[in-house]
């Protein structure tokens, strides 16, 4: 896909992982889950094929913990300290869901490479958080087609047409 690309790795050092390419899209995620599960104001995360991704130290455990929409998301997590590294969100349709990582941003080498495309759920965003006056802000959730840029969203494409493909083959 590119030339490039960008590590990152849990807190303790345990879990080292490579993404090959740039993300699809960066979501700044103010929903009141995503709150709660980062301790924070709201998640970074950038949205990749997880074939795009590569743990090159260390293996990730997962759990499902729970998720607006009621079907939970996976969280890969590092087994010693315990840091997210990605979630698989289990709702994402086409039978894609194991397919796309949302990489935990903040535990990328440098961070400040992948500010957020899009912030989504402001309406449930921290009243203090002033986002900047050209970011691309959604109170809820977008559509794809209008938001993602054309290469990346031909890359969901491809995705969507292999999940069709399989399933096809079952």
């Amino acid at each position: 896909m590119h030339d490039e690309s960008f590590e990152g790795g849990c807190a303790c050092g345990q879990i080292r992982y490579k993404m090959k390419s740039k993300p699809m899209i960066v979501h700044g995620c103010h929903c009141r889950l995503c709150q709660k599960q980062s301790g924070a104001a709201f998640a970074i995360n950038a949205l990749i094929e997880a074939n795009q991704v590569a743990v090159t130290k260390g293996e990730v455990v997962e759990i499902t913990v729970p998720s607006p929409s009621g079907k939970g998301q996976k969280i890969a997590r590092c087994p010693k300290c315990q840091i997210a590294v990605w979630s698989n969100y289990l709702i994402v349709g086409d039978g894609i869901a194991e397919q796309i990582r949302f990489i935990r941003v903040g535990t990328l080498d440098n961070p400040d490479t992948f500010p957020p495309d899009v912030h989504i759920y402001t309406s449930t965003k921290q009243p203090w958080v002033i986002l900047p006056p050209d970011d691309y802000a959604v109170e809820e959730g977008y559509v794809a087609k209008e938001t993602w840029t054309p290469e990346s969203y031909k890359r969901l494409t491809t995705l969507k047409n292999a999940a069709k493909e399989a399933a096809s083959e079952q």
